[in-house]
């Protein structure tokens, strides 16, 4: 089998792959390691058989698309979040990771560990994938035999790097929701029928109050003596009209109070007249556009209304100007007989939405690569460059914010962009981890091993500690929020996920979002200088 194997890389690979994901797929208390995994069955492949490697290709190829499609799918949250609130937020977060990188360069240095192992526990307490592949291309100029060190330091410490920070989220949990309360702001989205009767909204044009007031909801139906029809610029609210209110439940009871009171019934159940229909957004005439443009027009060819745009599992509010992307789908609002021209209009081609686009994949790809190779010399000795690792990743944040440049759309459909994460995570994982075998299996049940162990275990605990402390001190941040940013400073998609279910609310997804990218850049970097810091 093992000559077979050895005969074979692509069918090592995907041995090692199909183990790894079977492996990552059990929980134990509600953990799991997750594609993770593969790395962990790389290793012991290749520590029963040091001959059982994949070519250096297979992990450099799987972490430029994961980081390429991590950063289109990230980008426009990642640029809509900045502002001077993210920029403290920022600096919180960067202090954390200085924190875990003194203490693996102190404790490094006392231990009498080498650069390359020390930067791999940095990368793996802090469960870093590109930081760690930063480390392994820079040490490719110097000795292949270097190579497997950091992989060592990264696969001991990452185990602890996502335990511990579930650990420090638990304890300086503070106030969240218990299991089975009713949230404050739930993850989806409600409707209600409003009554106007309140003097001072009476004889408003509808779309002209909601700009004027700021409400965070949309007005769908509105029905008048009998009659419905799509809210729409014309329509002026009168004493006793009824208006559908869609949005976020918090928000939809207080601006109910504001326009009069419940309605006795819900006139959203009355499809007689207007209907509804959920329509994929495949046409690329639409795709990149605003939703204020796309609402206007077909507003006024059909006389409809978007109501809702479902991205991935979440229900979104429509806004002006948030930008479509291929595979959200809209929520459109009405007359029966005028749904089949919409459907026409946004696509709603289910096979488009499943296809990647290689043209500007393969583009956006080699841009990339070109920025990464850009080296900057900020003091004499130390020369960093952002990689294979870096450059995709922010070229493809600053694509996925234009999501279109002319005829070319740079954003990827929600289930695409998902299988080229999880993809090139398996391979980039399955590629170290069988390259880098013999080595940890030599370090492992050592003193050293256990060494390497506690100093990113702790390097973890203090990180996510500071964190915590200063968001919390510092910036006022409330529990769901803070733990998001905690999730994303450690790129940890466990975290988040504890997050998320622990606290009932979007607000952990908020925080992810607008502290991941940032951290993943800074841990690159910091990962270099303290290779560099070992020359």
């Amino acid at each position: 089998m093992a000559s077979l194997l050895r005969e074979q890389p692509l069918l090592l690979l995907f041995v090692v792959g199909a183990a790894g994901s079977l492996l990552g797929s059990l929980r134990v208390r509600g953990f799991a390691l997750g594609v993770a995994a593969v790395l962990f069955v790389g290793l012991f492949v290749s520590a029963l058989d040091p001959t059982l490697s994949l070519p250096d290709f297979v992990p450099q190829l799987g972490l430029v698309l994961f980081v390429y499609s991590v950063g289109v799918a990230g980008g426009p949250a990642f640029f809509s979040s900045l502002g001077r609130a993210a920029l403290r937020t920022g600096a919180v977060v960067l202090a954390g990771l200085l924190v875990a990188a003194a203490v693996t360069v102190s404790l490094g240095r006392a231990l009498g560990l080498g650069g390359p192992t020390i930067a791999g526990l940095y990368a793996g307490s802090l469960t870093n994938t590109p930081a760690l592949a930063s480390v392994v291309e820079a040490l490719r100029t110097r000795s292949a035999g270097h190579l497997s060190e950091p992989v060592v330091g990264y696969s001991m410490a990452y185990p602890m790097g996502v335990l511990a920070v579930l650990l420090v989220m638990y304890l300086l949990r503070g106030r969240e929701r218990e299991p089975g309360a009713e949230s404050t702001t739930p993850a989806g989205l409600v409707a209600r029928t409003a009554k106007i009767a309140r003097d001072e909204v009476v004889g408003r044009p509808a779309e002209a109050l909601l700009r004027h007031e700021g409400w965070r909801v949309v007005f769908g139906r509105h029905e008048r003596a009998g009659m419905v029809e799509v809210v729409s610029d014309l329509t002026v609210l009168e004493r006793g009209d009824l208006v559908t209110v869609v949005g976020a439940s918090d928000e939809v009871e207080r601006v109910v109070k504001r326009l009069g009171d419940a309605a006795p019934v819900e006139i959203e159940l009355d499809r007689s007249q207007l209907d509804f229909r959920r329509v994929f957004v495949s046409r690329k005439a639409v795709l990149g556009r605003a939703v204020g443009d796309v609402q206007r027009e077909i507003g006024r060819a059909w006389g409809a209304q978007i109501t809702r745009i479902r991205r991935g599992d979440v229900d979104v509010l429509p806004s002006e100007e948030l930008l479509l992307e291929p595979g959200d789908r809209v929520r459109v609002l009405a007359p029966r007989d005028r749904l089949d021209a919409l459907s026409g209009y946004f696509g709603d081609s289910y096979r488009a939405i499943s296809e990647v686009d290689v043209v500007t994949v393969g583009v956006g790809i080699a841009l990339g690569l070109l920025l990464g190779r850009v080296e900057l010399s900020p003091f004499p000795g130390l020369r960093l460059s952002l990689g294979v690792s870096g450059g995709p990743l922010v070229v493809g944040l600053v694509l996925g914010r234009l999501v279109r440049t002319g005829p070319l759309t740079w954003s990827m459909p929600y289930s695409a962009s998902l299988t080229l994460r999880q993809f090139g995570l398996l391979l980039f994982f399955a590629g170290v981890g069988t390259r880098s075998g013999a080595a940890f299996a030599r370090t492992a049940p050592t003193l050293t091993g256990a060494t390497l162990f506690g100093v990113g275990a702790l390097a973890t605990l203090l990180c996510a500690l500071t964190i915590m402390l200063l968001g919390r001190s510092l910036l006022g941040l409330d529990t769901a929020r803070l733990w998001g940013v905690v999730a994303g400073a450690h790129t940890q998609p466990a975290a988040l996920a504890f997050a998320t279910e622990r606290s009932g609310s979007e607000e952990p997804n908020v925080g992810y979002a607008q502290t991941f990218p940032l951290a993943t850049i800074a841990k690159i970097l910091i990962a270099q200088v303290i290779l560099a810091l070992f020359r």
